[in-house]
């Protein structure tokens, strides 16, 4: 009986953060710039970037996300919200690039 109890939270956790990342991909979602600028200074990931350049970079690739939105498949966009929002550090810059390679291969198709 815990087993299937344990089993059927999970299942229920798993359908509801599938159907938040599904909500998100209505609109252009709202992530924290400065946040993950920040953790990409600390972590010598943005060698030679500055904060600065970091959140210009961001907002440009979000600036640019925008108008195109609706042009993007509703299942790309969900999986490149979760994809790019694993760490907890969200990127506009990765959802971007997620979301172009994401169509490419649409493309193709």
């Amino acid at each position: 009986m815990l087993v299937s109890s344990a089993r059927a939270v999970a299942v229920t956790i798993a359908l509801l953060a599938g159907s938040q990342a599904l909500a998100a991909a209505d609109a252009v979602p709202k992530f924290d710039m400065a946040r993950s600028c920040k953790a990409e200074m600390a972590g010598n990931a943005g060698i030679g970037e500055t904060m600065e350049s970091c959140l210009r970079d961001e907002q440009q690739a979000r600036d640019e996300l925008a108008p195109q939105w609706s042009s993007y498949a509703s299942a790309d966009k969900a999986a490149c919200i979760r994809e790019t929002s694993a760490d907890g550090l969200p990127s506009y810059v990765e959802l971007q690039t997620c979301l172009e390679m994401a169509a490419d291969v649409r493309s193709k198709k």
